[in-house]
């Protein structure tokens, strides 16, 4: 009673005084009741000047573009393959079927692309990675001109897949190329070989141009890995009597899996990706030594105007592509990094 007295001497001046139950009082002993509009307000405000709010003009945007033009043309390439189209009419949605994967399986051509595409992957992703870590332990090792042989090494990473075919084109040009010049020069010429047109040899060129323009990126990973390991560990497997090449095999290539891991994805997305290599090289017939799914589904849908098919064909590479790299993003996503 004393408190509600005091408020409202405190409050007399103000023509209004404020009760105890949260509403506010009139100076003639009336009360008014605070409305739920102004806590709305309150709340609406709040929700617009929020941190999510605030960086809508900076996500949504590219997200939408990414969303149309990536995902939606995904999706779109999916539907297109459930169809007949070819030639230069419009698709026909009313009867979506299965009929070109059923076709692909049939397919002498698919069936030799895809193993030429999963040995290219397998092949050319183990041996950069060897290649790759036996440079990088030289390097760590401490050998002389340890700056200009990575520089120098690393350097092919910079080229595009374009100008590699066209130097690796030269090489192996059976009159004048480096190779089979060196091979005569030391009188080995027996050893000569016509190495991107026989079909026994083809493939491991590819590979082999590859190899040479990507283990350079490996040796950074394993560089980067190595050099982060503690030298204390080095110490003490020299103590305990371990020759060198028993420490690297038992106690520093095991301690490199994650470095492995993220060079291996990097190196299988590009082994996907290396129609522009073959494509260059030898046109979008590479032969069935060479041809991968990639060169089969440029073939089929610009060359042939079989659109339905070169679509099923992309939907296989793109799902070859998640198989790829669903398992890292789900490391990834068990240890806490995504």
């Amino acid at each position: 009673m004393l408190e509600s007295l005091f408020r409202r001497l405190v409050t007399r001046g103000s023509g209004e005084e404020s009760d105890p139950s949260g509403d506010d009082v009139r100076t003639d002993g009336g009360t008014v009741t605070k409305t739920a509009t102004e806590s709305t307000g309150g709340s609406q405000r709040s929700w617009r000047e929020s941190e999510f709010v605030r960086s809508l003009p900076f996500w949504l945007p590219p997200a939408l573009l990414m969303g149309l033009f990536v995902y939606g043309a995904i999706g779109w390439n999916a539907v297109i393959s459930l169809t007949e189209w070819e030639g230069f009419g419009s698709p026909d949605y009313g009867n979506l079927d299965f009929s070109m994967y059923a076709r692909m399986l049939a397919d002498p051509t698919f069936v030799a692309a895809a193993r030429n595409t999963v040995v290219l992957l397998v092949a050319f992703t183990v041996v950069s990675l060897v290649v790759g870590l036996l440079v990088a332990i030289l390097v760590d090792r401490g050998i002389r001109f340890e700056n200009t042989l990575r520089t120098v090494y690393l350097l092919p990473m910079s080229l595009s897949f374009v100008v590699t075919a066209i130097f690796w084109a030269w090489m192996y040009n059976p009159e004048f190329g480096l190779i089979n010049v060196v091979l005569r020069g030391v009188g080995l010429g027996f050893l000569a070989n016509d190495w991107i047109s026989d079909p026994s040899t083809k493939l491991a060129a590819v590979i082999f141009a590859l190899m040479w323009q990507f283990s350079g990126y490996c040796m950074v990973v394993y560089l980067a890995g190595l050099r982060a390991i503690p030298s204390d560990q080095f110490e003490a497997a020299r103590i305990d009597g371990a020759s060198t090449l028993r420490m690297y095999w038992r106690v520093i290539i095991p301690q490199l899996r994650a470095s492995t891991m993220s060079a291996a994805v990097v190196l299988m997305v590009f082994a996907l990706k290396a129609f522009d290599f073959l494509y260059v090289m030898f046109g979008d017939t590479p032969g069935p030594s060479t041809d991968i799914l990639a060169t089969m589904m440029f073939r089929e849908a610009f060359s042939s105007s079989n659109w339905a098919y070169g679509a099923a064909i992309a939907t296989v590479l793109f799902g070859l592509a998640l198989v790829v790299i669903g398992p890292y993003l789900y490391v990834q996503y068990q240890r806490g990094d995504l």
